[in-house]
């Protein structure tokens, strides 16, 4: 626009005016977007409305996006750990992910109060848990009287001491196979790559409890096509939907997480319906015969007509049972032979307590773990040091308005516990760096959920419903694997590298050597 046009419909003034108008419009806009930019915990929290109250300490990240990034890396736990650390937050510190307004306990104190609170027994449900069904399950399902159900039947007909006893005999055939398949790999190539082997006795022992029946994984077949199904229900669960915290890429589904649930779920309903109309089969008159041994597909078309529990449902609870129940046992016991490996004196302790109390030939029961206090004094510190969960896998959400010690936190927060950097943190815990498992042997601990110090299962009534389940299948395996080999490294060592995904696993899946005790 020439000046002689500017002058003949703009005189000066009016024209100076309006750009001094447009200055500061523009510096008022800078300063708000800086200042939500600015706001302790980020945008999220300063557009809500806790911003009258005392502010939860936290960093405000990168305008809009928040700490996003830092949940797209391998070590989220670690890094909010140190930023816990930084903004003196460790007892609570607040950040935004998007459009998501999050808290973070790093303290026993308010973890429990987190993880006991009522206001808190609600779960986020991500858009792949929802298309995945886990909405309609126990670990996702919003608390109420339907999940009130859902546990009521879980905690009766498959996680009581009297059924996981009776799957006694069968864990410890598969703890047997698991020898056996390690020892046949050791005569074909020298090394086991550990991940596998116990991925597999995992996925079939969880199959037995709930189905009845176990799997040969070969490249064909059900137990093939189970495999399948269970790790790709991993992949989306553990990926980070940008959809989940800005809502308006819902529509888009860059990433194709939608797409993929739904094409999972239709292979699901077709797997799991399969296995329920071969139970229905077995039925005379939609009663199971005496003769037949039930599991928990047949509990629950037992309660089917009086739990209201439709086909939809059952498919949803069985197929969560599948996927919960496999990877925290396998995770778990590969970070302990890791640990076994690099301190052979630990593992030379633990093959003295095994033989003086069951021998050398003898197969371990059940019966014998409470005989062995140092091989689960091993277990704990392997929690302790390798939490599967570091922040308990799935968050929580407040369900109405609560304080958290001084702090006001508003309705529709997600709420996170760091049990890794609690249980790394010096003022619980001696030489928190220290792999020794003596530390349990001096203070009986309880790792069930009531000292948050050590709560790797999580606490209050979303506490892990399999813990005990889990915790003796572990003990078992790991009993067996110590008296019949002598664990030691391959060529490339072990590397205690993490990789946090839906579980925090070895980023370089372990290699070693076993060598057979009683050759």
């Amino acid at each position: 626009m020439s000046s002689t046009y500017q002058l003949l419909f703009f005189p000066q003034t009016v024209y100076s005016t309006v750009l001094s108008i447009e200055v500061v419009l523009c510096a008022f806009l800078l300063l708000v977007v800086f200042g939500f930019w600015f706001a302790p915990g980020g945008l999220a929290w300063a557009l809500s409305k806790s911003q009258a109250r005392m502010a939860i300490p936290g960093p405000s990240g990168f305008p809009l996006f928040g700490m996003v990034f830092v949940f797209t890396g391998s070590a989220t736990h670690r890094v909010l750990a140190k930023l816990s650390q930084s903004f003196n937050a460790v007892k609570l510190m607040a950040f935004s992910v998007g459009f998501t307004r999050f808290i973070i306990s790093s303290h026993p104190d308010t973890a429990k109060e987190i993880l006991n609170s009522s206001a808190f027994s609600d779960r986020p449900v991500k858009e792949s848990a929802y298309e995945l069904l886990f909405h309609r399950a126990m670990g996702f399902a919003p608390f109420g009287d339907y999940w009130r159900n859902l546990r009521r039947i879980s905690a009766t007909h498959l996680f009581s001491p009297r059924r996981i006893a009776s799957f006694g005999t069968f864990r410890s055939e598969i703890g047997l196979k698991i020898v056996e398949e390690i020892r046949a790999t050791m005569l074909l190539k020298g090394e086991v790559e550990m991940k596998k082997v116990l991925h597999y006795g995992s996925l079939n022992n969880v199959m037995m409890s709930v189905f009845g029946r176990s799997y040969d994984f070969k490249k064909t077949g059900d137990g093939f096509e189970l495999e399948e199904l269970v790790s790709e229900g991993y992949e989306l669960l553990g990926i980070f939907n940008w959809s989940d915290h800005f809502p308006v890429l819902g529509w888009l589904d860059l990433q194709g997480v939608r797409k993929r649930s739904r094409v999972l779920v239709s292979k699901v309903n077709v797997f799991v319906g399969k296995i329920i109309e071969e139970h229905k089969r077995k039925r005379v008159n939609g009663v199971l015969g005496d003769e037949s041994g039930g599991d928990f597909v047949d509990v629950l078309l037992d309660l089917e007509k009086e739990k209201r529990l439709d086909h939809a449902d059952m498919i949803a609870v069985l197929w969560e049972m599948i996927f919960r129940g496999t990877d925290t046992v396998a995770i778990l016991l590969e970070w302990i032979l890791a640990r076994m490996v690099l301190h052979p004196e630990i593992q030379s302790k633990a093959q003295s307590e095994i033989d003086s109390v069951v021998g050398t030939t003898r197969t371990i029961s059940d019966s014998d773990l409470q005989n062995l206090p140092y091989l689960q004094a091993i277990v704990k510190e392997s929690l302790r040091m390798h939490p599967p969960g570091p922040l308990l896998s799935w968050a929580r959400l407040a369900v109405h308005d609560v304080h958290i010690g001084n702090y006001f936190v508003p309705a529709g927060t997600t709420a996170m516990v760091n049990m890794w950097a609690i249980t790394h943190d010096e003022a619980s815990w001696s030489e928190p760096n220290e792999f020794k498992p003596e530390r349990f042997m001096e203070e009986d601990v309880s790792i069930m959920g009531s000292d948050l110090r050590l709560a790797p299962f999580g606490s209050g009534r979303r506490v892990c419903p399999g813990k005990a389940m889990g915790l003796v299948t572990v003990q078992l395996w790991l009993a067996q694997l110590l008296q019949n080999f002598n664990w030691v490294p391959s060529y490339a060592g072990v590397d205690l590298s993490e990789c946090l995904k839906l579980s925090l696993e070895m980023k370089n899946p372990l290699i070693c050597g076993a060598v057979p005790r009683n050759a």
